[in-house]
């Protein structure tokens, strides 16, 4: 398996911890019979962790089909390089530093590694051209 595919494995592994993550604290916030009811009423937004690491996911979700189709097309084109190595690496390393800096809710410094996660994809997506 290439580095490229390794590095969107390891983003699905991540993503799916995201979603645990923020699963878990959602339900620590509202309560085991929110999490297993049906969800019907209007509740207020998440905050605190909880709030935080929902964001985080959500934002990863975001972010991630331009990932994955991304690379997906560099695989299947023969377009793996150096651009598509440094970008995967930059994306995932992003990624994983972003969640600390967003549930710690620190400003500035989580959206500069945003920015490098971005970053990464558009070195993927410039191979591509």
């Amino acid at each position: 398996m290439t580095t490229e595919l390794t590095m969107l494995a390891l983003s699905v592994v991540l993503g799916f911890a995201m979603i645990l993550a923020a699963a878990q604290a959602a339900t620590a916030r509202r309560g085991l019979d929110w999490n297993a009811g049906p969800r019907d009423e209007a509740l207020p937004p998440l905050t605190g962790l909880a709030g935080r690491l929902d964001r985080a996911r959500a934002n990863f979700l975001e972010t991630f089909p331009f990932f994955a189709v991304a690379v997906l097309i560099a695989h299947v084109t023969g377009r793996n390089g150096a651009l598509t190595f440094w970008g995967t690496q930059l994306y995932f390393w992003a990624r994983i530093a972003y969640v600390p800096l967003y549930a710690a809710g620190i400003p500035y410094i989580r959206s500069l590694v945003w920015l490098v996660s971005v970053i990464g994809i558009a070195l993927v997506m410039i191979a591509l051209i």
